[in-house]
């Protein structure tokens, strides 16, 4: 499910998900321009309920199409002038109805919703987009489905192009231990819940360099005793178990996770100060942004080749 390979030979044995839509593309164009010339017009009015859909509609030109989004959609910044249907649990479908959309656009996992906005009789488009694969899969086939599929595929080559330079800066570095925490109680080093296997995050601790201490476990973000943590001997402590809404870590912030993690001296991060305070959205949202998510990455694991 990774984005490229580390060596050239595997590169020419691989068929990437923008060269399989890049090579089925005058296909695809066909495709859509009979959709859209015998049966429906490209939606113009589509309501997002996700984040990284609301990401993915925007990167692909769509913007002004959107007709609203979720309270938790803030990115790019002309997102949060849009109406707000509610969160992505419970949108209220009364809201998202009052807003007449052509297009509901949401994800596989929101359970049951797809079934009731169907029920009142609202056209829904379902995506998945747990790791990078699924990421290049969702954005062509929205594309397709607004009626931009060059767009699409532009986009994807872009995302690919620029996270294989990622991987071409780390490649001959030292492969260090990354544990990468996405939540904790507040204040203490228990219930941690950290990056495993099936991420997009762990495809992009692998192509910045590093070694997911956790990547062998089987969810996606297990939750692991604290004991644990000892014998994974993490290099880097990347933890944004504090995120806030604002995306900002301050310096106060900073120290104090730095201090909380002093608990565990005989941590190889923590010896090395090597523990890193995160808050940035772009961590926890599979859209187009995950070259800004590689790149910072790249920086906390590998700081000595970092511009």
């Amino acid at each position: 499910m990774s984005v490229g390979t580390a060596a050239s030979a595997n590169q020419k044995n691989r068929t990437t998900p923008a060269r399989r839509l890049l090579s089925g593309l005058r296909i695809s164009a066909v495709v859509v321009a009979a959709v859209i010339c015998g049966h429906a017009e490209p939606p113009r009015r589509i309501i997002s309920t996700a984040p990284s859909i609301t990401e993915m509609l925007y990167t692909l030109g769509l913007g002004d199409r959107v007709a609203a989004v979720t309270k938790f959609c803030h990115y790019p910044p002309e997102v949060r002038g849009k109406p707000k249907i509610g969160d992505f649990l419970r949108p209220n479908v009364e809201t998202v109805l009052s807003m007449q959309p052509d297009l509901v656009v949401l994800l596989k996992e929101q359970g049951t919703l797809a079934d009731r906005l169907r029920g009142v009789g609202l056209d829904v488009f379902e995506l998945r987009h747990n790791d990078l694969d699924g990421i290049f899969e969702s954005l062509q086939a929205l594309g397709e489905r607004a009626g931009v599929p060059a767009a699409a595929a532009r986009r994807i080559v872009e995302i690919q192009t620029a996270l294989e330079r990622v991987r071409g800066k780390s490649s001959g570095l030292p492969r260090r231990g990354v544990m990468f925490i996405v939540g904790r109680t507040p204040a203490t080093i228990q219930d941690l819940t950290v990056v495993g296997q099936g991420s997009f995050l762990n495809e992009l601790i692998d192509i910045a360099g590093g070694r997911n201490v956790f990547g062998k476990a089987k969810n996606f973000y297990p939750r692991i005793p604290r004991e644990e943590i000892y014998a994974s001997r993490p290099d880097i402590i990347i933890d944004m178990g504090d995120m806030s809404e604002t995306d900002e870590v301050t310096e106060g912030h900073k120290r104090s996770v730095t201090e909380l993690w002093k608990q565990m001296p005989s941590l190889p991060a923590v010896r090395e100060g090597r523990v890193y305070a995160v808050a940035n959205d772009i961590f926890v949202v599979p859209g187009p942004r995950v070259v800004e998510a590689a790149q910072s990455l790249f920086r906390m694991i590998h700081p000595e080749a970092a511009p």
